[in-house]
């Protein structure tokens, strides 16, 4: 569902809303319903204190004074008494139960605006493009996601209505009121202003706060999941007082702002208890007054003491419904945030070819910003080829890789990248990614089975076995999974904790390889193996390119030369540029980066080989 965020907060709850226009109405009808039956009951006993019990003539309206006159007059109510006490239950009754429809319709609204907000705002961030997903926060994300769309859900569930009760009790009351008695009511209604005023006020000041806490509750969200994610690297650093004091400070800082909104809350209730204190004692004092004066019966003046008392804790509550809603207009301003970012949307020309995986980049230049990463990079590769990519942390080797994954696009005068001879920016970028398998040096391995984790990359999981354990050996990894008690079936902790770093690589390419996309890229994530399972993942690599009736275009990123050497291009990237490109034994007779490398591993190699043959000779 897609939802507007132009149009301002209210189209955007609206929109959420949209088939619950009738639920909506059933709730304004059952509060409308709440309200009146709640104030006819002062109007009852006040006929019933004044005209049945009294001698004041009856004033009441004419369908009122033909029903008492349909049931015998004022004498049989006399006799009857409990007529009225009756009509006192029955109105009590039809009150609360409009106040039990309220209510329901109220939370059943309110938790399908939710619903719909939060799968909404999840289907969105699915598909924003990479560059925003790198610029945010996961823990603010999250936040958004579940304590702002909670703050829009808590509002339409119990405070809309009670905005809409309150209004209406006002309304109706202060027009029975000056219908009784025109300067009892002005004295009743002599403070409303000023709370209201003062009501407003508050709403003015508080919401400010309220978004500097949002602010400070989504950085402090952040820190703790930054923590939590990288606990690994605070334990062997031995970070744990340096995170401690960061978060300490990140908590402080949310804790003050709400030490502010508490003083804020303090003052405005407090207030209010005066306000309400004096506005009862002013409309006591001025009723006892004009009944010993004659000028009001004791029934008139019961009813406006009643109404006045209704009047103040609705709204008193309108500054709680004010802050409220304060929390609310934030929250939904940090949604339609997220909500305003462009989605990467597909037009409606894009391509859906079938990949062989002919890959040609042909001058290519990429920047984040004004950083320059690549310049005039050009290069092509077959079906059944390998090439592979050496070059210094920040030459852009990987740039290469999110340009080919449509990541990032390539500027519009910047070079092209086509696979099969098709500009990819013309091709779908979910079909394309679907035919681009991507195995990265820090593989994500999610909190699954080791089954259900290599098997990720499947549109609908596939139980066929011989599948699974043929990825797996191919990436040297079947062996250790059939080690483990459960086998494939052995859950994994988050982000695959409980297993080494070797080995989520090789899970991770087991995951890819499952896959059988065209086009394999593997961003230097042989780093954690050792050289022989190294050589192992290689060769049965190298027994998948060569199957004629299924090649596939393999990308090889590392530093190692010895994950190169078999390469049939081998691609050296410096200073953003191409350097050099060949085989390996066409730049090792070249100088270069290429050779330079190559000589250095080679002897740490043979000096590695000589201490190890010393050590046990």
């Amino acid at each position: 569902m897609r939802l507007p965020w132009k149009g301002g907060r209210v189209s955007l709850i609206a929109a959420a809303a949209k088939d619950r226009k009738f639920r909506f109405c059933i709730c304004c009808a059952a509060t409308l319903g709440t309200v009146v039956f709640s104030l006819i009951n002062p109007q009852i006993i006040r006929y019933t204190i004044d005209s049945v019990i009294g001698t004041v003539p009856l004033a009441a309206p004419g369908f009122v004074a033909a029903w008492i006159e349909a049931l015998g007059g004022l004498t049989v109510l006399r006799e009857k008494i409990w007529i009225c006490a009756l009509c006192i239950a029955g109105a009590a009754l039809i009150a609360e139960l409009c106040n039990m429809v309220r209510n329901y319709t109220g939370s059943e609204m309110g938790e399908t605006i939710a619903w719909r907000l939060l799968n909404t705002l999840y289907g969105h961030i699915q598909q924003l493009p990479w560059n925003w997903h790198v610029k945010s926060q996961t823990g603010d994300i999250i936040q958004r996601c579940t304590t702002d769309v909670d703050n829009v859900r808590n509002f339409i569930q119990q405070n809309l209505s009670e905005l809409l009760r309150t209004v209406c009790i006002f309304i109706i009351a202060v027009l029975m009121m000056f219908s009784m008695d025109v300067f009892m009511s002005l004295i009743g209604l002599s403070l409303i202003p000023v709370i209201i005023v003062f009501s407003i006020f508050y709403f003015r000041r508080v919401s400010r706060n309220f978004s500097r806490a949002e602010v400070t509750e989504g950085q402090m969200h952040a820190a703790a999941q930054e923590n939590y994610t990288g606990v690994r690297v605070v334990r062997a650093f031995g970070r744990e007082s340096w995170e401690m004091q960061k978060f300490s400070e990140k908590t402080k800082a949310h804790a003050t702002i709400w030490i502010e909104i508490g003083k804020m809350l303090g003052l405005f209730w407090g207030a209010g208890d005066i306000l309400s204190g004096l506005q009862l004692m002013v409309i006591v004092a001025a009723g006892i007054f004009r009944c010993i004066q004659g000028d009001l019966s004791p029934g008139t003046f019961l009813a406006f003491y009643t109404y006045c008392n209704m009047m103040i804790w609705p709204i008193r509550q309108l500054g709680r419904i004010l802050s409220d809603l304060s929390k609310t207009l934030v929250a939904a301003d940090r949604i339609r945030e997220i909500l305003a970012e462009e989605p990467e949307i597909e037009p409606p020309d894009a391509l859906y070819p079938a990949i062989k995986g002919a890959i040609c980049f042909d001058k290519v230049s990429f920047a984040y910003g004004d950083k320059q990463v690549l310049r005039d990079v050009s290069f092509t590769l077959n079906p059944g080829e390998t090439l592979a990519i050496l070059g210094a942390t920040g030459s852009g080797k990987s740039s290469l890789v999110h340009l080919l994954s449509r990541l990032y696009d390539v500027p519009d005068g910047n070079g092209t990248i086509t696979i099969d001879g098709i500009d990819i920016r013309r091709i779908a970028r979910a079909h394309l990614r679907k035919n681009i398998g991507l195995c990265l040096q820090e593989p994500f391995l999610f909190s699954k089975t080791i089954r259900e984790n290599i098997l990720q990359g499947q549109s609908v999981l596939c139980p066929c076995e011989k599948k699974l354990q043929s990825a797996a050996e191919a990436a040297a990894v079947h062996e250790t999974i059939e080690g483990f008690a459960d086998g494939y079936n052995t859950i994994i902790g988050e982000r695959g904790v409980t297993l080494s770093g070797g080995q989520k690589q090789r899970v991770a390419i087991a995951r890819m390889l499952a896959c059988n996309t065209p086009v394999m890229i593997f961003d230097d994530s042989l780093s954690a193996v050792d050289t022989e399972t190294d050589a192992r993942i290689r060769a049965a690599l190298r027994h998948r390119i060569e199957d004629t009736s299924n090649p596939v275009c393999v990308i090889i990123i590392s530093h190692r030369v010895s994950s190169l050497i078999q390469a049939d291009k081998i691609l050296v990237l410096k200073n953003s540029t191409v350097e050099d490109m060949g085989s390996h034994q066409e730049l090792i007779e070249r100088k270069g980066t290429y050779q330079r490398i190559f000589a250095m591993q080679t002897a740490d190699i043979v000096n590695n080989t000589a201490t190890e043959e010393r050590r046990h000779g």
